[in-house]
């Protein structure tokens, strides 16, 4: 790629990073999801373990889970919030008038989304010590930073997921932005270990990869996780998604041209 090339990818890709920006500054309401909501349930399940008389084991397994759960939750709002803020204000189509990929979109708004999922992660993990005296961060760098990352990743397929259907079904996809996430977080384990769940229910938990993230980082905490090479797995199944995702994506927004279902979103 030569320089002007490259310069160009960044240009396009800050657009969208300023874009999503702009939107979480000047949204009032999106203090609500990076502070009251995440707090919120944080400290009901965390107190709710206290009254429960659960063991430091117990009770850190549960707060893993609703740490991560708000992280993935408010990161991937920002992916998805960059298509439906369009369609709010009719102006879809003028996403796509400019020659920008679908790459831009999404790299720029994620960008958003880590800053703001990061900051989550943070204010409950200095919550957790000083309120539940649990602390998140027990392993060294490395590992805690593969665990961020995969978090950052699973936000990012649920962020994709929402805008394809956004682009296939129009208006009725913006519950999916609440709902899609829900869904996941009843299965992967967050409060509990997939192995209580109904065998049915373990087989889909087993094929979504924030699963194999939650036990991976459980293991330092002394948890056996359901099966071997647990973090091996959540990385394959974390790319085939994207992958199969922003090729999903790519057909959606070709559709949705031919269709006229971009302008639709658009009037």
């Amino acid at each position: 790629m030569s320089s002007s090339a490259f310069r160009d990818e960044i240009v396009k890709t800050n657009a969208f990073l300023f874009k999503s920006w702009i939107i979480a500054k000047r949204d009032i309401f999106g203090l609500f999801e990076v502070l009251f909501w995440p707090l919120i349930s944080f400290l009901s399940v965390g107190f709710l373990s206290d009254f429960a008389s659960l063991s430091s084991d117990m009770k850190g397994f549960i707060l893993i889970g609703v740490i991560s759960m708000n992280t993935i939750q408010v990161c991937q709002l920002d992916v998805a919030y960059v298509l439906l803020y369009d369609i709010w204000s009719k102006a879809l189509k003028h996403s796509f008038v400019a020659p920008i990929g679908i790459r831009h979109i999404l790299i720029g708004s994620m960008v958003v989304g880590i800053i703001r999922g990061g900051i989550v992660f943070l204010i409950l993990a200095f919550l957790s010590q000083l309120i539940f005296h649990f602390n998140i961060l027990v392993p060294d760098i490395s590992a805690t930073s593969l665990f961020l990352s995969g978090l950052f990743l699973n936000a990012a397929i649920v962020g994709i997921l929402v805008s394809i259907l956004v682009l296939t079904i129009g208006y009725k996809a913006e519950v999916a932005a609440w709902s899609v996430v829900s869904l996941m977080f009843l299965i992967c384990g967050i409060y509990y270990p997939i192995s209580i769940l109904p065998h049915w229910a373990q087989i889909i938990a087993k094929t979504l990869p924030l699963t194999y993230f939650l036990e991976y980082y459980r293991i330092f905490y002394g948890f056996t996780p359901s099966c071997s090479d647990v973090l091996v797995k959540g990385c394959f199944l974390l790319f085939l998604y994207l992958i199969l995702e922003i090729y999903i994506m790519h057909l959606s927004l070709k559709r949705a041209k031919q269709s006229g279902m971009l302008l639709k979103l658009s009037e």
